[in-house]
Protein backbone atom coordinates (compact mmCIF):
# COMPACT_ATOMS: atom_id res chain seq x y z
CA UNK A 1 0.00 0.00 0.00
CA UNK A 2 1.58 3.25 -0.97
CA UNK A 3 3.35 5.43 1.54
CA UNK A 4 1.84 8.74 2.13
CA UNK A 5 3.38 11.34 4.33
CA UNK A 6 0.84 13.92 3.97
CA UNK A 7 -1.91 12.25 3.51
CA UNK A 8 -1.16 3.80 3.40
CA UNK A 9 -11.44 -22.24 11.04
CA UNK A 10 -13.66 -21.65 9.11
CA UNK A 11 -16.66 -20.12 10.59
CA UNK A 12 -18.88 -22.77 9.33
CA UNK A 13 -22.13 -22.46 8.74
CA UNK A 14 -23.71 -21.84 12.10
CA UNK A 15 -27.10 -20.80 12.63
CA UNK A 16 -27.08 -20.26 16.08
CA UNK A 17 -30.81 -18.86 16.41
CA UNK A 18 -33.31 -19.01 13.56
CA UNK A 19 -34.46 -15.59 13.08
CA UNK A 20 -38.24 -14.59 12.18
CA UNK A 21 -38.71 -11.66 9.75
CA UNK A 22 -38.44 -7.96 11.13
CA UNK A 23 -40.71 -6.25 12.27
CA UNK A 24 -39.87 -3.08 10.41
CA UNK A 25 -38.33 -3.96 6.54
CA UNK A 26 -36.78 -1.13 5.26
CA UNK A 27 -35.63 -0.56 1.10
CA UNK A 28 -32.76 -1.52 -0.72
CA UNK A 29 -29.55 1.15 -0.74
CA UNK A 30 -27.81 2.24 -3.77
CA UNK A 31 -24.09 1.29 -4.69
CA UNK A 32 -21.74 2.40 -3.11
CA UNK A 33 -18.82 4.23 -4.22
CA UNK A 34 -16.41 1.69 -4.82
CA UNK A 35 -19.16 -0.55 -6.29
CA UNK A 36 -20.29 1.75 -8.84
CA UNK A 37 -16.80 1.22 -10.65
CA UNK A 38 -17.72 -2.45 -11.29
CA UNK A 39 -19.36 -1.39 -14.41
CA UNK A 40 -16.55 0.15 -15.85
CA UNK A 41 -14.65 -1.28 -18.93
CA UNK A 42 -11.54 -2.53 -16.80
CA UNK A 43 -13.57 -4.30 -13.95
CA UNK A 44 -15.64 -5.88 -16.68
CA UNK A 45 -12.46 -7.62 -18.74
CA UNK A 46 -10.97 -8.70 -15.51
CA UNK A 47 -13.93 -10.22 -14.62
CA UNK A 48 -14.48 -11.82 -18.53
CA UNK A 49 -10.98 -12.58 -18.71
CA UNK A 50 -10.63 -14.55 -15.17
CA UNK A 51 -14.04 -16.41 -15.99
CA UNK A 52 -15.23 -14.85 -12.16
CA UNK A 53 -18.01 -12.75 -14.45
CA UNK A 54 -20.99 -14.98 -13.60
CA UNK A 55 -20.30 -15.05 -10.05
CA UNK A 56 -22.73 -12.07 -8.85
CA UNK A 57 -25.52 -13.33 -11.38
CA UNK A 58 -25.04 -16.90 -9.83
CA UNK A 59 -24.91 -15.17 -6.36
CA UNK A 60 -28.21 -13.57 -6.92
CA UNK A 61 -30.08 -16.31 -8.15
CA UNK A 62 -29.34 -18.27 -5.12
CA UNK A 63 -30.31 -15.12 -3.24
CA UNK A 64 -33.67 -14.96 -4.77
CA UNK A 65 -34.49 -18.46 -3.36
CA UNK A 66 -34.30 -17.55 0.11
CA UNK A 67 -37.72 -17.36 2.05
CA UNK A 68 -36.08 -15.74 5.22
CA UNK A 69 -33.52 -14.22 6.71
CA UNK A 70 -31.73 -17.41 7.91
CA UNK A 71 -31.78 -18.77 4.61
CA UNK A 72 -30.72 -15.92 3.06
CA UNK A 73 -27.81 -15.89 5.73
CA UNK A 74 -27.10 -19.38 5.01
CA UNK A 75 -26.36 -18.54 1.22
CA UNK A 76 -24.56 -15.43 2.11
CA UNK A 77 -22.01 -17.63 3.83
CA UNK A 78 -21.93 -20.44 2.06
CA UNK A 79 -21.75 -18.18 -1.41
CA UNK A 80 -18.85 -15.99 0.34
CA UNK A 81 -16.45 -19.39 1.62
CA UNK A 82 -16.85 -20.56 -2.13
CA UNK A 83 -15.20 -17.23 -3.74
CA UNK A 84 -12.42 -17.62 -1.81
CA UNK A 85 -11.80 -20.84 -2.28
CA UNK A 86 -12.21 -20.48 -5.95
CA UNK A 87 -10.06 -17.28 -5.75
CA UNK A 88 -7.51 -19.54 -3.89
CA UNK A 89 -7.80 -22.68 -6.15
CA UNK A 90 -6.95 -20.40 -8.91
CA UNK A 91 -4.21 -18.42 -7.47
CA UNK A 92 -2.55 -21.81 -6.75
CA UNK A 93 -2.80 -23.31 -9.76
CA UNK A 94 -5.71 -26.06 -8.84
CA UNK A 95 -8.89 -26.51 -10.86
CA UNK A 96 -9.78 -25.84 -14.72
CA UNK A 97 -7.57 -22.63 -16.19
CA UNK A 98 -10.81 -20.38 -17.24
CA UNK A 99 -9.94 -17.04 -19.05
CA UNK A 100 -6.63 -16.07 -20.29
CA UNK A 101 -6.05 -14.11 -16.97
CA UNK A 102 -2.85 -14.51 -15.07
CA UNK A 103 -3.96 -17.57 -11.89
CA UNK A 104 -1.91 -15.02 -10.07
CA UNK A 105 -4.16 -12.23 -10.36
CA UNK A 106 -6.07 -10.55 -7.36
CA UNK A 107 -8.77 -8.32 -8.97
CA UNK A 108 -11.05 -11.18 -10.08
CA UNK A 109 -11.33 -11.62 -6.19
CA UNK A 110 -11.97 -8.08 -5.84
CA UNK A 111 -14.16 -7.29 -8.38
CA UNK A 112 -16.42 -10.63 -7.81
CA UNK A 113 -16.79 -9.46 -3.70
CA UNK A 114 -18.24 -6.32 -4.89
CA UNK A 115 -20.55 -7.46 -7.15
CA UNK A 116 -21.92 -9.85 -5.00
CA UNK A 117 -22.37 -7.26 -2.02
CA UNK A 118 -23.85 -4.92 -4.94
CA UNK A 119 -26.26 -7.71 -5.05
CA UNK A 120 -27.23 -7.61 -1.44
CA UNK A 121 -27.41 -4.44 -1.17
CA UNK A 122 -30.52 -3.68 -3.78
CA UNK A 123 -32.16 -6.48 -2.82
CA UNK A 124 -35.91 -6.34 -1.70
CA UNK A 125 -37.38 -10.05 -0.69
CA UNK A 126 -40.77 -10.40 0.12
CA UNK A 127 -40.08 -11.17 3.87
CA UNK A 128 -38.38 -8.01 4.27
CA UNK A 129 -35.23 -6.97 5.66
CA UNK A 130 -34.31 -4.42 7.90
CA UNK A 131 -31.05 -2.15 7.78
CA UNK A 132 -29.26 -4.31 10.75
CA UNK A 133 -30.31 -7.90 8.85
CA UNK A 134 -29.18 -5.96 5.37
CA UNK A 135 -26.17 -5.10 7.11
CA UNK A 136 -25.30 -8.11 8.89
CA UNK A 137 -25.65 -9.78 5.40
CA UNK A 138 -22.98 -7.56 3.68
CA UNK A 139 -20.73 -8.27 7.16
CA UNK A 140 -20.98 -11.92 6.76
CA UNK A 141 -20.38 -11.56 2.70
CA UNK A 142 -17.16 -9.55 3.45
CA UNK A 143 -15.74 -11.63 6.62
CA UNK A 144 -16.50 -15.36 4.33
CA UNK A 145 -15.05 -13.93 0.62
CA UNK A 146 -11.97 -12.63 2.37
CA UNK A 147 -10.49 -15.73 4.15
CA UNK A 148 -11.69 -14.49 7.53
CA UNK A 149 -13.54 -17.59 8.50
CA UNK A 150 -11.66 -20.30 7.01
CA UNK A 151 -8.50 -20.14 9.31
CA UNK A 152 -7.21 -23.61 9.78
CA UNK A 153 -4.06 -24.75 11.46
CA UNK A 154 -3.85 -28.81 11.85
CA UNK A 155 -3.93 -30.23 15.32
CA UNK A 156 -0.29 -31.90 16.79
CA UNK A 157 3.15 -30.38 17.10
CA UNK A 158 5.87 -30.15 15.02
CA UNK A 159 4.51 -27.88 12.88
CA UNK A 160 4.93 -24.07 13.03
CA UNK A 161 1.70 -21.62 11.81
CA UNK A 162 1.95 -18.21 10.41
CA UNK A 163 -0.97 -15.72 9.48
CA UNK A 164 -0.34 -13.56 6.75
CA UNK A 165 -2.79 -10.61 5.99
CA UNK A 166 -3.19 -8.67 2.69
CA UNK A 167 -4.77 -5.79 1.24
CA UNK A 168 -7.72 -5.31 -1.32
CA UNK A 169 -6.34 -3.08 -4.61
CA UNK A 170 -6.64 0.69 -4.28
CA UNK A 171 -5.94 4.21 -5.69
CA UNK A 172 -8.49 2.84 -8.52
CA UNK A 173 -9.79 6.72 -9.63
CA UNK A 174 -6.51 7.06 -10.23
CA UNK A 175 -5.14 3.74 -12.20
CA UNK A 176 -8.78 1.41 -12.33
CA UNK A 177 -6.04 -1.76 -13.80
CA UNK A 178 -4.44 -1.73 -10.13
CA UNK A 179 -3.54 -4.82 -8.55
CA UNK A 180 -2.40 -4.95 -5.05
CA UNK A 181 0.90 -7.65 -4.51
CA UNK A 182 -0.39 -8.16 -0.91
CA UNK A 183 -3.48 -9.54 -2.20
CA UNK A 184 -2.02 -11.51 -4.26
CA UNK A 185 0.39 -13.45 -1.83
CA UNK A 186 -2.36 -13.76 0.47
CA UNK A 187 -4.18 -16.04 -2.61
CA UNK A 188 -1.20 -17.83 -3.03
CA UNK A 189 0.31 -18.90 0.01
CA UNK A 190 -2.84 -19.20 1.92
CA UNK A 191 -3.28 -23.03 3.14
CA UNK A 192 0.77 -23.50 1.67
CA UNK A 193 3.41 -25.16 4.02
CA UNK A 194 7.02 -23.79 3.90
CA UNK A 195 9.90 -26.09 4.62
CA UNK A 196 12.37 -24.51 7.45
CA UNK A 197 15.65 -25.28 8.99
CA UNK A 198 13.48 -25.44 12.18
CA UNK A 199 10.64 -27.96 10.33
CA UNK A 200 7.40 -27.37 8.18
CA UNK A 201 5.29 -24.09 8.91
CA UNK A 202 1.48 -23.46 7.96
CA UNK A 203 0.76 -20.80 6.50
CA UNK A 204 -2.92 -19.24 6.83
CA UNK A 205 -3.92 -15.70 4.93
CA UNK A 206 -6.61 -12.98 5.34
CA UNK A 207 -7.75 -10.06 2.76
CA UNK A 208 -8.95 -6.83 4.68
CA UNK A 209 -10.48 -3.95 2.83
CA UNK A 210 -8.96 -0.42 1.82
CA UNK A 211 -11.96 1.50 4.06
CA UNK A 212 -11.33 3.27 7.12
CA UNK A 213 -14.61 2.48 8.87
CA UNK A 214 -14.27 -1.63 8.84
CA UNK A 215 -11.06 -0.33 10.67
CA UNK A 216 -12.73 2.22 13.13
CA UNK A 217 -15.28 -1.29 13.59
CA UNK A 218 -12.48 -3.24 14.97
CA UNK A 219 -12.52 -5.93 11.96
CA UNK A 220 -8.36 -6.17 12.57
CA UNK A 221 -8.44 -6.84 16.29
CA UNK A 222 -12.11 -9.07 15.35
CA UNK A 223 -10.59 -11.28 12.84
CA UNK A 224 -6.71 -11.44 14.26
CA UNK A 225 -7.47 -11.95 18.11
CA UNK A 226 -8.68 -15.41 18.37
CA UNK A 227 -5.15 -16.70 16.56
CA UNK A 228 -2.82 -14.75 17.80
CA UNK A 229 -1.65 -16.76 20.84
CA UNK A 230 -1.38 -20.10 19.12
CA UNK A 231 0.80 -18.88 16.10
CA UNK A 232 4.50 -18.58 15.41
CA UNK A 233 4.45 -15.71 13.46
CA UNK A 234 2.06 -12.78 12.25
CA UNK A 235 2.60 -10.75 9.12
CA UNK A 236 0.84 -7.60 8.18
CA UNK A 237 1.90 -6.87 3.94
CA UNK A 238 0.83 -4.16 2.18
CA UNK A 239 2.47 -2.52 -1.14
CA UNK A 240 4.85 -0.21 -0.46
CA UNK A 241 7.87 1.96 -2.02
CA UNK A 242 8.86 1.55 -6.08
CA UNK A 243 11.76 -1.39 -6.35
CA UNK A 244 11.95 -2.01 -2.85
CA UNK A 245 10.79 -4.03 0.05
CA UNK A 246 10.59 -2.58 3.69
CA UNK A 247 10.61 -3.76 7.00
CA UNK A 248 8.95 -1.09 8.99
CA UNK A 249 9.97 -0.81 12.19
CA UNK A 250 8.01 1.60 13.84
CA UNK A 251 4.20 2.00 13.56
CA UNK A 252 2.49 5.66 14.37
CA UNK A 253 -1.53 5.89 16.46
CA UNK A 254 -2.34 8.78 13.72
CA UNK A 255 -4.61 8.68 10.32
CA UNK A 256 -3.59 11.12 7.56
CA UNK A 257 -6.84 11.34 6.06
CA UNK A 258 -5.79 9.98 2.09
CA UNK A 259 -9.26 8.66 0.82
CA UNK A 260 -10.09 5.17 0.93
CA UNK A 261 -12.00 2.87 -2.06
CA UNK A 262 -14.99 4.68 -1.00
CA UNK A 263 -13.19 8.06 -1.25
CA UNK A 264 -13.60 8.78 2.40
CA UNK A 265 -10.79 10.26 4.27
CA UNK A 266 -10.20 10.29 8.47
CA UNK A 267 -7.26 12.68 10.18
CA UNK A 268 -7.26 11.97 13.27
CA UNK A 269 -5.76 9.24 16.10
CA UNK A 270 -6.09 5.85 15.27
CA UNK A 271 -9.59 4.72 17.30
CA UNK A 272 -9.24 1.92 19.25
CA UNK A 273 -10.75 0.13 22.11
CA UNK A 274 -9.40 1.73 25.63
CA UNK A 275 -7.89 4.77 24.35
CA UNK A 276 -6.72 6.22 27.64
CA UNK A 277 -4.05 2.99 27.29
CA UNK A 278 -3.03 3.85 24.10
CA UNK A 279 0.41 4.14 23.28
CA UNK A 280 1.92 6.76 20.32
CA UNK A 281 4.05 3.75 18.99
CA UNK A 282 4.18 0.19 18.88
CA UNK A 283 7.22 -1.29 17.29
CA UNK A 284 7.62 -4.60 15.31
CA UNK A 285 9.25 -8.02 16.25
CA UNK A 286 10.24 -9.34 13.58
CA UNK A 287 13.87 -9.91 12.79
CA UNK A 288 14.29 -7.31 10.75
CA UNK A 289 18.28 -7.60 11.26
CA UNK A 290 18.19 -11.27 10.19
CA UNK A 291 15.31 -10.44 7.18
CA UNK A 292 17.03 -7.76 5.78
CA UNK A 293 20.53 -9.37 5.54
CA UNK A 294 19.55 -12.76 4.04
CA UNK A 295 19.01 -13.04 0.23
CA UNK A 296 15.05 -13.43 -0.45
CA UNK A 297 14.62 -12.09 -3.97
CA UNK A 298 15.44 -9.59 -6.74
CA UNK A 299 14.04 -6.75 -4.77
CA UNK A 300 16.17 -4.59 -1.97
CA UNK A 301 15.27 -5.28 1.67
CA UNK A 302 15.62 -2.04 4.06
CA UNK A 303 14.70 -1.67 7.71
CA UNK A 304 12.64 1.27 7.59
CA UNK A 305 13.37 3.14 11.26
CA UNK A 306 12.07 6.35 9.55
CA UNK A 307 8.62 8.20 11.69
CA UNK A 308 7.03 11.67 11.19
CA UNK A 309 6.32 13.18 14.99
CA UNK A 310 5.47 15.89 17.03
CA UNK A 311 7.98 16.29 19.48
CA UNK A 312 7.09 16.75 23.39
CA UNK A 313 6.43 20.14 23.67
CA UNK A 314 6.40 20.76 20.12
CA UNK A 315 3.34 21.76 17.73
CA UNK A 316 5.11 20.88 13.93
CA UNK A 317 5.20 17.57 12.74
CA UNK A 318 9.10 16.93 12.28
CA UNK A 319 10.59 13.63 10.40
CA UNK A 320 12.77 11.54 12.63
CA UNK A 321 15.37 9.39 10.61
CA UNK A 322 16.09 6.79 13.49
CA UNK A 323 12.52 6.20 14.91
CA UNK A 324 10.89 8.70 17.58
CA UNK A 325 11.64 10.36 20.15
CA UNK A 326 10.74 10.41 23.91
CA UNK A 327 6.71 11.59 24.95
CA UNK A 328 6.59 12.47 21.38
CA UNK A 329 2.68 12.71 18.94
CA UNK A 330 2.51 10.23 15.97
CA UNK A 331 2.00 11.77 12.70
CA UNK A 332 3.26 9.01 10.59
CA UNK A 333 4.69 5.58 11.37
CA UNK A 334 7.55 3.92 8.97
CA UNK A 335 4.82 3.03 6.45
CA UNK A 336 2.80 6.44 6.55
CA UNK A 337 0.03 7.61 8.04
CA UNK A 338 -2.85 5.39 6.07
CA UNK A 339 -4.11 2.23 6.47
CA UNK A 340 -0.89 0.19 5.66
CA UNK A 341 0.57 1.76 9.33
CA UNK A 342 -2.82 1.09 11.18
CA UNK A 343 -2.96 -2.70 10.32
CA UNK A 344 0.68 -2.41 11.77
CA UNK A 345 -0.41 -0.58 14.38
CA UNK A 346 -3.49 -2.50 15.45
CA UNK A 347 -1.79 -6.15 14.94
CA UNK A 348 1.13 -4.99 17.42
CA UNK A 349 -0.86 -3.64 19.62
CA UNK A 350 -3.54 -5.90 20.02
CA UNK A 351 -0.51 -8.34 20.22
CA UNK A 352 0.88 -6.08 23.37
CA UNK A 353 -2.00 -5.92 24.85
CA UNK A 354 -2.10 -9.92 24.43
CA UNK A 355 0.96 -10.07 26.55
CA UNK A 356 2.61 -11.37 23.24
CA UNK A 357 5.49 -8.33 22.39
CA UNK A 358 8.33 -11.11 23.80
CA UNK A 359 7.14 -13.99 22.58
CA UNK A 360 5.36 -13.21 19.21
CA UNK A 361 7.45 -12.52 16.42
CA UNK A 362 4.81 -9.41 14.60
CA UNK A 363 4.91 -6.60 12.13
CA UNK A 364 4.72 -5.19 8.45
CA UNK A 365 6.49 -6.09 5.41
CA UNK A 366 5.60 -3.32 2.36
CA UNK A 367 6.17 -4.54 -1.00
CA UNK A 368 7.35 -2.61 -4.10
CA UNK A 369 4.71 -1.87 -6.05
CA UNK A 370 3.55 -3.59 -8.43
CA UNK A 371 4.06 -1.72 -11.60
CA UNK A 372 3.06 -2.16 -15.80
CA UNK A 373 5.59 -3.14 -18.71
CA UNK A 374 6.85 0.18 -19.58
CA UNK A 375 4.51 1.79 -21.95
CA UNK A 376 1.29 0.33 -21.01
CA UNK A 377 -0.94 2.88 -20.04
CA UNK A 378 -4.39 1.00 -21.18
CA UNK A 379 -4.41 -2.99 -21.24
CA UNK A 380 -5.11 -4.66 -17.61
CA UNK A 381 -1.79 -6.79 -17.99
CA UNK A 382 1.13 -7.68 -19.78
CA UNK A 383 4.03 -9.82 -19.25
CA UNK A 384 6.32 -7.59 -16.88
CA UNK A 385 3.01 -6.28 -14.82
CA UNK A 386 2.99 -10.65 -14.08
CA UNK A 387 6.92 -11.23 -13.82
CA UNK A 388 6.67 -8.82 -11.16
CA UNK A 389 3.80 -10.12 -9.26
CA UNK A 390 5.23 -13.57 -9.25
CA UNK A 391 8.65 -12.34 -8.07
CA UNK A 392 6.73 -10.02 -5.33
CA UNK A 393 5.00 -13.42 -4.05
CA UNK A 394 7.92 -15.21 -3.93
CA UNK A 395 10.53 -12.94 -2.30
CA UNK A 396 7.63 -12.43 1.00
CA UNK A 397 7.80 -16.08 0.89
CA UNK A 398 11.18 -16.10 1.40
CA UNK A 399 11.38 -13.38 4.21
CA UNK A 400 8.07 -15.45 5.90
CA UNK A 401 10.81 -18.24 5.76
CA UNK A 402 13.71 -16.48 7.10
CA UNK A 403 11.47 -14.31 9.78
CA UNK A 404 9.85 -18.05 11.35
CA UNK A 405 13.09 -19.54 11.39
CA UNK A 406 14.98 -19.37 14.92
Amino acid sequence: MNLIRVGICALGLVLATTLTAPTTATAATGPTVEEQRLDRAVPLEILRRSGFDTVATEFARALEKARSYAEARAVVVREGSALWRRAVERAQGRGPAVGDLSRDDDRPLYWARLGMTREVRAWEPEFGLSDEQRAALIGQLERTSRGQTAIRYPHGKGLKRILVTGFDPFTLDRDIRISNPSGATALALDGTVIETADGPARIETVVFPVRWQDFTDQTVERTLRPYLKGVDLLTTVSQGRVGRFDIERTNGAWRGGFPDNDTIGRTETVPVSDPASQPQWTTTTLPYEKIVAASTGRFPVYDNTSVTEIPAGGTEPVVRPDGPTAGSTARAGGGGNYLSNEIAYRATLLRDRLGLHDSLPAGHVHTPVLQFGTGNTSEVTDPEFVRNRLDIIAQVRAIITVAVTR
